[in-house]
């Protein structure tokens, strides 16, 4: 082979390999951004599902159809649940959750436009529209406020919500995480021992006994 056709496959086969790496670096870079893309998540406003006249009862849940017993329920509540809900999803990974102002809107409109319609395909259209991987709902069941001080409590906080995570392309339910508690004293259950303790040994705040409840139900949270 002469000198002149040896530099000219080495060129050649030089510009092969260029290429190769650059197309190999290209897919590495796109499967990277793949990965890193966030979840986008749609809250929709939280609703109370407790008894209006703060009686004992019971409901069903309008996404699952799961029973629940309700109580009594603080004004607010579904409004604490909420904000305690997009603070520990902003802050568990990979989430872009889309401002609620802009859900809630979004999500009275379609509402009132598809009254008749299942509650889930209400829930798809809306996460549709506002291009969200899922849309998270949720209702409260009970709230009911500690009577008392931190330390010597009258009638301890009693709570109870369940959230759900839909996909929004298929209206199916994702996650359901459910909380009911009523916190006792150790002399009532000692089997409560860690979650006593969990709360610094004192009589918990209803948002105190919500954010752990919170913390309970995201152990089960899917990896977004």
């Amino acid at each position: 082979m002469s000198h002149h056709l040896l530099k000219k496959s080495l060129f050649v086969a030089g510009l092969i390999s260029v290429a190769f790496w650059a197309f190999a670096v290209s897919v590495w870079a796109e499967e990277l951004s793949e990965k890193k893309k966030p979840a986008r998540v749609a809250v929709v406003p939280f609703e109370i599902l407790g008894a209006q006249n703060g009686q004992a009862g019971a409901v069903v849940c309008p996404l699952c159809g799961t029973a629940a017993s309700v109580g009594a329920v603080s004004r607010g509540a579904e409004t604490i649940i909420q904000e305690i809900f997009i603070h520990k999803i902003s802050a568990s990974g990979n989430v872009e959750v889309i401002p609620f102002e802009k859900t809630e809107s979004v999500y009275k409109r379609i509402s009132s436009e598809s009254f008749k319609e299942p509650l889930w395909i209400t829930l798809s259209k809306v996460g549709q529209e506002l291009k969200a991987d899922f849309v998270a709902a949720g209702y409260v069941y009970r709230f009911s406020e500690r009577v008392g001080y931190k330390f010597s409590s009258e009638r301890p906080a009693s709570v109870a919500y369940e959230i759900h995570l839909l996909d929004s392309q298929s209206g199916n339910i994702v996650w359901r995480g459910f909380f009911d508690k009523t916190q006792k004293s150790l002399m009532e259950d000692v089997l409560q021992i860690s979650s006593f303790f969990k709360g610094g040994g004192k009589w918990l705040t209803a948002r105190q006994l919500a954010e752990q409840g919170m913390d309970e139900i995201f152990k089960t949270i899917p990896d977004f």
